[in-house]
């Protein structure tokens, strides 16, 4: 999956559409995300002692990866990610990173 957890994304579909936020959680095995204010759902919790009152409790519900896209750190732009092998130094030779296809740097 292309997008990982603590990276900025934009909702480009649905009912939040257009609103950005930072990933919570990665569901891989169902392609899905949770991002912090989007796709806010209640759900209604009973009291569990006599004279104790219910609650309500907001959340984000997870969505799928295909609805957002990654916002790209340098030039603030919604992007489709492409992944590249850094050629340059020892260390961190033939490793695989994220890179922005529209200003071409590198997002990892």
């Amino acid at each position: 999956m292309n997008i990982k957890r603590n990276d900025n994304v934009m909702v480009m579909a649905g009912k939040d559409k257009g609103k950005t936020g930072k990933v919570l959680q990665v569901f891989n095995d169902s392609e899905r995300i949770s991002i912090e204010g989007v796709n806010l759902l209640i759900k209604h919790l009973r009291a569990r002692k006599s004279g104790e009152k219910g609650q309500r409790v907001e959340f984000p519900a997870p969505l799928n990866v295909s609805n957002v896209m990654l916002i790209c750190p340098k030039c603030g732009k919604p992007t489709r990610v492409g992944h590249r092998k850094i050629e340059g130094s020892a260390e961190r030779k033939g490793t695989k990173v994220r890179i922005c296809r529209k200003c071409d740097a590198n997002i990892d």
